[in-house]
């Protein structure tokens, strides 16, 4: 079992008679004014750092983020581990980097976005309503397959 921790970032002064700690990136000491300190251990504030995209994250804010042994920033962490949600009409989860669509409080994968009656895919443009909790093509909104009333989406 893989476990996602959400650690925060801290900046610590040196003081000037102690003894200098080693960084847990880079093994040297460190003998800069400031260090970091995250994950019970000490950092020069250049060798902490997103295992994707290396940006410092001393600079980014207090927090990071680990999992499968990979210290990451926020967004990069989302992007490869994280959920949007479950998709409203097949149910699945959605990657937070996948493009969605979505509807009120309902989110779609780009190719569950379609009439639920007749399956016709949206365009950019096309007209769409939302009825007892369904998304409706223009036509089979207006032919009042559902009972209940509907509510018109802008786009």
């Amino acid at each position: 079992m893989v476990l996602d921790k959400e650690e925060s970032v801290s900046l610590v002064s040196l003081q000037s008679r102690e003894k200098p700690r080693g960084c847990a990136g880079c093994n040297r000491k460190i003998r800069d004014r400031f260090m970091l300190q995250a994950l019970d251990r000490y950092w020069h504030e250049d060798c902490l750092k997103c295992a994707c995209c290396d940006c410092r994250l001393g600079r980014l804010g207090s927090t990071l983020y680990t999992r499968a042994n990979l210290i990451l920033c926020r967004r990069d962490y989302l992007r490869l581990f994280g959920v949007t949600g479950n998709c409203a009409a097949c149910s699945k989860l959605i990657p937070a980097f996948e493009m969605v669509m979505r509807a009120r409080d309902n989110v779609y994968h780009l190719d569950c976005f379609a009439c639920q009656l007749c399956r016709q895919r949206f365009c950019v443009g096309d007209k769409f309503f939302l009825k007892n909790n369904m998304i409706l093509c223009q036509l089979d909104y207006e032919g009042g397959h559902l009972n209940g009333s509907a509510e018109r989406q802008p786009q």
